[in-house]
Order: C-alpha cells, then structure tokens, then sequence
C-alpha cells in the first residue's frame, strides 16, 4: 500500500477515535461535580463587599455546574486576602473543588516591591473571571477651586486617604510622585465614608480612588448639586457612563512609553475589580467547564436580580480575558516596574 494512503488511513482512524473519546472526556468532566461540595473561600472578613458578592454568586454558580455541586462559602481573612491566595495556591485541593475570591491588587504585590509574604505565582492560577470592573475618579469640593485637571498640576490642594495601601492612598500618591503634582495626602480616615465627610468639613479639599459606582449610589446628590468637580478618571479605559466622557483618564497624562506601562500595571487592578480564581494545576477541561458556569451566572436572571437588590455592580470580565491581562502585567518591561515601585513610595 502506497505510504500516502497509509498516513491517511491513519489520519482518518485517529480522528475517529478522538470522535469516540471525545463524548466520554465530556461526561466524565460533567459526572466529576455530582454530590460534591465546592469551597468558596473569601479573603476578607463576612459583611464587607467581597463577602457580599461571593456569597451571592455562590448561591447561584452551582445551578450551572454540570452535577449541581453545593457551593459553600468560607472566609479566610488576612493580610488584605493575600492569606487566601497562599493557601489557594499552596494547600486548597487542585481538582477543582475550591475557589477563591480576593482583592485584584494582590496579583501585582510581588511585582510592585511587596514580594515579603507572598508564596504565589498570579500567572498559574486559574482564573475564572471577574463580576465587576472599576472606575475610579478623583474629585474636589467646588469650594477647593479645583475643577480640571490643569487645576490639579498647579494648585496646591490636600487629598483624605486611609492608607495602609488603600486604593484612596496609592492612587493620590502615584498620581503626585509621578506627575510632580503639589498633592498633600492625609491618611488615617477609616474609610470612604469619613473620607467624603471630611470633604464636607473641608478638612481635605478631595479624594482620588473614589469608586465611580459608590459615588454614584451613595453620594450622587454631592454630583446633582455640583458640590464636587470630577477631574480626573483613574482608569485605562473609557467608562461607557457618558457623565464621565469628557473627564480625562490617568493614562492620558503621559506619552511616555514606560511610564504608561508602570500606570497599566497599577490601575490595572480595577480591570478585574472582583476576581475569582482556582488554585494552579487543575484539568484544562476543568477549568474550561467551571469557566463557562461562571459566564452563565453572569447573564443568570436570578443572580442579576439579587444583584441589583443589593446594588452590587455586574460587568463581568472573562477568565481568558482575566488571564490575559496578568500575563501582560507580568511581561511588563524592568523599567516600567521600577517607575511603578518608586511612584508608589510614599514621601514626605
């Protein structure tokens, strides 16, 4: 027999037998749930946001797991969820049957000078999308006199942080250490909150890292009453809200190459805002299928509908989307990390 007609009977024998494979590979994947129990582990503590938004997708993220498996959450607080992301990565069962949700910022610590602590690799986890993505503003009393972003580059002007690493304190720092504006940040409030009352005060004139969804929810009478300039949007990307289309991005500050890259790998966090991964090593076929399900509760009326009751935003990112942007973090150029290190230095 001709060699040609041998290779293709080969050829045609091995796409036979994937067609037979195939079927089984599937149902194996989707009988692998069935009566089992999948661990939702919460880095941060019951009550806050990020408990609020596992708990809801885990009432629902079951539903669209081939075999139904319970979903359970579990807190695991410490270390701003880096705890979690340890012991997702090092410890928790890799066969996919734990998740773990966790602050987004955690993924770039050890890039960014915050190696200390941590025992992960952010680019091997498995990662399953996100609920959310964020915009951040930065915004001033209209008392302050500050109302563009020219305002911002020459008045001197006091912006409220919680510090500790806090979105509130990281991006007023950047935003002064690297485009020498005259910034003077005062930390110690609790939180947002106490923050936008000492705006009121007028103990500080602003604050940057202010949730564009939290403004909009809890403080939209401060924007209705033009109480407050928005200046600037701490973001990569354009928000579709078009009360923000005229307002400048972070990223437009600069057309320095390295310099965008170091903002792109500390604002990209916000890309991701509620981030839910597995540990490392799990069955591509796995992850493929518990990536679909977390797609499928994102369009699941009932999880929207929870949703907006309690007023969680839902813009999901994918899982390959989420992956993607790690890698692109992490392949980010030495400069660029290093401008990225020292514009998140705190100075006097």
């Amino acid at each position: 027999m001709p060699a040609h007609r041998v290779g293709s009977l080969a050829m045609v024998a091995a796409l036979a037998g994937a067609a037979v494979l195939l079927p089984g590979a599937a149902l194996a994947e989707e009988n692998f749930y069935a009566g089992k129990t999948v661990q939702l582990l919460i880095g941060f503590s019951s009550g806050g946001g990020y408990d609020l938004y596992a708990r809801t997708l885990a009432r629902y993220l079951g539903r669209h797991i081939p075999g139904n498996p319970q979903i359970v959450p579990q807190n695991m607080p410490g270390a701003g969820s880096r705890k979690l992301v340890n012991y997702l990565y090092n410890v928790a069962p890799k066969d996919g049957t734990a998740i773990g949700h966790f602050a987004p910022g955690v993924a770039a610590e050890p890039l960014l000078g915050h190696a200390e602590g941590t025992q992960f690799d952010a680019t091997k986890l498995g990662w399953l999308g996100s609920v959310s993505q964020e915009v951040s503003v930065c915004a001033f009393m209209a008392s302050s006199g500050i109302a563009t972003i020219d305002d911002m580059k020459h008045k001197p002007m006091v912006i409220g942080a919680s510090g500790g690493g806090a979105e509130s304190d990281v991006f007023a720092t950047v935003i002064r250490n690297m485009f020498h504006m005259p910034i003077r940040v005062v930390t110690g409030y609790p939180g947002g909150t106490e923050i936008t009352f000492a705006m009121q005060r007028h103990e500080v004139d602003g604050r940057c890292g202010w949730s564009w969804t939290s403004l909009l929810s809890r403080n939209q009478s401060m924007l209705t009453n033009k109480e407050i300039n928005v200046t600037l949007q701490v973001a990569l990307t354009r928000d579709s809200d078009p009360n923000l289309a005229a307002v400048p991005l972070i990223i437009d500050l600069t057309d320095d190459p390295l310099e965008r890259a170091a903002l792109k790998l500390i604002v990209s966090r916000q890309s991701m805002a509620r981030p839910f991964a597995t540990p490392p090593g799990l069955p591509p076929e796995r992850l493929a299928l518990l990536r679909r399900a977390f797609d499928a509760t994102m369009s699941d009326p009932d999880f929207l509908a929870e949703a907006r009751g309690a007023a969680l935003e839902v813009r999901p990112v994918s899982g390959e989307a989420v992956e993607a942007l790690i890698r692109d973090v992490y392949a980010s150029p030495p400069d660029a990390i290093r401008i990225a290190t020292e514009a998140m230095q705190s100075k006097p």
